[in-house]
């Protein structure tokens, strides 16, 4: 990876997620974390080409992340988004894929280290 420094959104509505994600990845100079935990307010305040990747968690009270990635991919279609998921339920993976989900990966994440892995590997696909 390149001196760039990416842009990253984690939308997830339990805080102390959105905590440990953007404090575990803004430890290295990599990356800038912007925090969401209500998809709805993220929805609305993502702009076109602003992230270089979101962290889409599925299960959220307000707006479920498949709804919000289809209208996250309404207005970006490039953009590359993974979901989390603590329920694989096979259905929900494969839609977001079609709906545009660059990957997803499981939570509780095995590690943090290894979701570092996964965030850098879609980065530079």
């Amino acid at each position: 990876m390149s001196g760039k420094i990416y842009e990253i959104a984690v939308i997830d509505d339990e805080l102390e997620i959105l905590k440990m994600i953007q404090k575990y990845l803004e430890k290295s100079a990599k990356y800038k974390v912007t925090t969401f935990s209500n998809p709805v307010v993220a929805v609305n305040s993502i702009e076109k080409g602003k992230f270089d990747l979101i962290l889409l968690d599925i299960m959220m009270p307000q707006m479920n992340g498949l709804e919000a990635l289809e209208k996250i991919m309404e207005k970006n279609p490039s953009q590359k988004v993974c979901m989390m998921t603590a329920y694989s339920t096979l259905d929900k993976v494969l839609k977001s894929h079609k709906e545009g989900a660059t990957n997803y990966v499981m939570k509780p994440f095995s590690s943090l280290q290894a979701l570092e892995s996964k965030v850098q590997k879609i980065l530079v696909d």
